[in-house]
């Protein structure tokens, strides 16, 4: 199951890492924002892009990280969760969109979850849930 998480993590975020780099413009629309109307989100997601391709290549590239990688994960898509709930609240997304993209990073967040409780390092194996130190 672990290293089904972090495959279909890595996969989701290498997706909309991509988007976030090369179709900035179709993520900003899907929001419910119109990109030429608020150039400044360009920039943005560019920049949210970015990171989420480092992260997702990280967790293809450097699987003796990859825990540590799926721990700090937890964090970065529960924030990502909640800042978007919270923009919706705050009237600075649509609700649909705000909730779609919560989802996702609600979605990222257990798969992040999963993955940091195995043991996903080629040579330990896959079978094992890390033993607490």
């Amino acid at each position: 199951m672990g290293h089904l998480a972090w495959k279909a993590l890595a996969g989701i975020m290498f997706v909309n890492g991509s988007l976030g780099i090369l179709a900035p413009r179709f993520l900003i629309r899907s929001l419910g924002v119109k990109p030429d109307l608020e150039p400044g989100m360009i920039y943005v997601f560019r920049m949210f892009g970015i990171r989420t391709l480092f992260i997702a290549i990280d967790l293809v590239r450097r699987p003796d990280e990859r825990q540590r990688s799926m721990r700090e994960g937890i964090i970065v898509h529960a924030t990502d969760a909640s800042v978007a709930l919270t923009a919706a609240m705050l009237g600075q997304l649509p609700a649909r969109p705000a909730i779609m993209v919560a989802g996702l990073s609600t979605l990222n967040t257990i798969l992040a979850v999963v993955g940091a409780r195995v043991d996903t390092r080629p040579d330990r194996g896959s079978t094992g849930i890390r033993q607490a130190r």
